[in-house]
């Protein structure tokens, strides 16, 4: 298996996400992030819960582009400034013995044409070009899952997921060693890629 990836160049962290909501807000509305900003400001939004309510109900936007305008008015979670390795760091810094699974992982999607890796707090998505294919997360004190979104019938190590309406990551392999990284395994992360490629 191969070394760990330098995260910095290979992973993209919370900036990525900024960007997409920024452009989304700019699509909606015709208008950029800090135009909103001083117009909430100027109607007087004092906190995250009155800027949503003001954008939703007099100007018609909702969701992830809100979210653009509250971190630009209201600051960035501490978490969101922190870079790639740090939020990998952190994520299993109390279990550390976890830790050469999700690096294993990290090196097969750095090493892997057509995939982009985002780090998150709590977890780390692996995206194709066209959206999410699969998600490592550390599990408990003893395995890191890897959420898949995939089309295949359950059995083998491949698990089924319990989740709400309209999500596709039903399916999971739950790891316990590093040694459990293996070419079955890599042939799901694979299978996955090219589905939602």
């Amino acid at each position: 298996m191969a070394n760990t990836p330098n995260l910095k160049s290979a992973a993209k962290t919370w900036q990525t996400m900024v960007e997409s909501n920024q452009a989304l807000l700019l699509r909606k509305s015709g208008h950029d992030v800090r135009w909103w900003a001083e117009q909430g400001r100027t109607a007087g939004v004092r906190n995250d819960g009155e800027l949503r309510d003001w954008m939703r109900d007099e100007h018609g936007i909702t969701g992830y582009a809100q979210y653009a305008v509250s971190w630009e008015m209201f600051g960035y979670p501490e978490f969101m400034l922190r870079d790639a390795d740090e939020l990998i760091d952190g994520q299993y810094e109390s279990h550390p013995h976890l830790r050469p699974i999700a690096d294993a992982l990290l090196a097969w999607a750095a090493a892997t044409d057509g995939v982009e890796i985002q780090m998150r707090k709590g977890y780390v998505s692996l995206h194709s070009p066209r959206r999410k294919f699969a998600q490592v997360t550390r599990a408990n004190k003893t395995a890191v899952d890897v959420a898949l979104r995939i089309e295949m019938p359950i059995g083998g190590r491949l698990e089924q997921v319990r989740v709400r309406g309209g999500d596709f990551f039903d399916r999971k392999v739950r790891l316990t060693a590093v040694e459990q990284v293996d070419q079955e395994l890599l042939d799901l992360l694979e299978k996955a890629l090219e589905q939602n490629s």
